[in-house]
């Protein structure tokens, strides 16, 4: 069987294949009738996390956007209407070559980094919660929605990654290759970081991880392993060296002081996870029922965010954690079956991008939820509340249904 990474040339079926020159001449196009290979298992896969999602969203916020005099459709219908524009923007982008994308890398990648400078360091950033993650362009209209560009953040790299393994998967392995990934990668992750650790976290590994996986030097990835396994030691057990050497703030420092034991601050800074632990505690194997959970009665803030995962525990109870995780578990598996069967090398690193981008989200999210890591603030994709996430989650969906689209099947 090929590998991903000696997969530089476009496949070739039992038809002659039309070749068409986009950027680079070993990017090809196949035939217009084999342009109707959908992968209809990760679509329906894809339907089905949506709809719950919609589901958990208004059973997590009903209640406290009713109290707050919004109604208790307020969150679920904002959610419906980006939720909409993201599935008619993936049905397009997944008609649409994915080879098309290439043109639209570069300027992406710019856009992404001008965006994020203005959230960071203008007056066009919106901070919430003592966090400034938004964007608002017309700063003196406070009712338009504001909206996190690290999503678009996601999107640029995945497509900067892919391109540049393409066209230098030969010498991938070289240091010169090798130093320009690096500073491709760390614009978008530093100036993320800032305000943002836990997206500058999925954004350096999305970046790490693609390239990973085109190189033939895997030791080295072993000696970083061992040093960030030694980092994590370092945290655990003296977390106070990162804020004297300025890696961290002293509110990320007290994330992790609530981590190790969140009964310290249990009316503060530990409130949220001892909540959401109580949650997940009290469901027992199947729940109380649908809209039974008790702690997204204001106990949980924002329940229908990041912690949504523990109202699902709360009210179906392991029975109803564990199908969530065989969703995505089984929603991974398409994205593994889509990238060994790609027509090239950049459709397949592509796809790659979006399976470590949902893989380590959901990682993470649970891993925040159960408290076996510090408290990160990242959502359950297509599950938890947020439109910007949820539509740019849908439009890369959309890229890895363009790849899947244009699989040659033998007859």
């Amino acid at each position: 069987m090929q590998t991903i990474a000696s997969r530089n040339e476009t496949g070739k079926g039992n038809e002659k294949v039309r070749e068409k020159v986009i950027g680079r001449k070993h990017f090809r196009i196949v035939p217009d009738e084999y342009g109707q290979h959908y992968d209809h298992k990760l679509l329906i896969t894809i339907f089905v996390l949506c709809c719950f999602g919609l589901v958990m969203v208004y059973s997590s916020s009903a209640y406290v956007a009713s109290v707050s005099g919004k109604g208790e459709y307020y969150f679920l219908i904002r959610e419906a209407v980006f939720m909409a524009i993201g599935i008619a923007v993936m049905l397009l982008i997944s008609k649409l070559d994915y080879h098309w994308f290439v043109k639209f890398t570069a300027p992406l990648y710019l856009l992404s980094v001008a965006l994020m400078v203005l959230t960071d360091f203008t007056p066009f950033g919106v901070e919430i919660n003592g966090q400034k993650r938004w964007l608002n362009l017309f700063p003196g209209v406070k009712s338009l929605p504001t909206y996190q560009p690290t999503e678009i953040v996601k999107i640029a790299l995945i497509l900067t990654f892919a391109y540049m393994i393409n066209r230098c998967i030969k010498n991938i392995d070289r240091l010169p290759v090798m130093f320009t990934m690096i500073l491709m990668l760390a614009p978008l992750a530093g100036l993320v970081v800032i305000n943002n650790l836990s997206s500058g976290i999925i954004i350096a590994g999305i970046g790490c991880f693609m390239y990973f996986i085109a190189s033939r030097r895997k030791k080295l990835y072993l000696v970083l392993l061992v040093l960030v396994s030694a980092a994590v030691v370092v945290i655990y057990l003296k977390p106070t060296v990162l804020v004297s050497l300025h890696l961290v703030e002293d509110y990320q420092l007290t994330r992790i002081q609530v981590w190790k034991d969140p009964s310290v601050d249990p009316l503060d800074k530990g409130f949220q996870v001892l909540q959401g632990l109580y949650a997940i505690g009290s469901g027992g194997l199947f729940g109380k029922g649908l809209g039974s959970s008790v702690q997204k009665l204001g106990f949980i803030p924002e329940s229908h965010n990041d912690m949504i995962f523990s109202i699902i525990c709360e009210e179906l109870g392991i029975f109803g954690a564990v199908c969530v995780i065989v969703l995505f578990a089984y929603m991974i598996y398409r994205f593994v079956y889509i990238i060994l069967r790609a027509p090239d090398l950049y459709g397949a690193m592509i796809v790659s991008g979006v399976l470590i981008h949902i893989a380590l989200q959901v990682i993470l999210n649970i891993a925040v939820v159960t408290n076996t890591i510090p408290n990160t603030g990242v959502t359950l994709p297509f599950i938890s509340y947020g439109g910007t996430s949820v539509a740019i989650l849908l439009a890369e969906m959309g890229m890895v249904l363009s790849v899947s689209n244009q699989i040659i099947y033998e007859k």
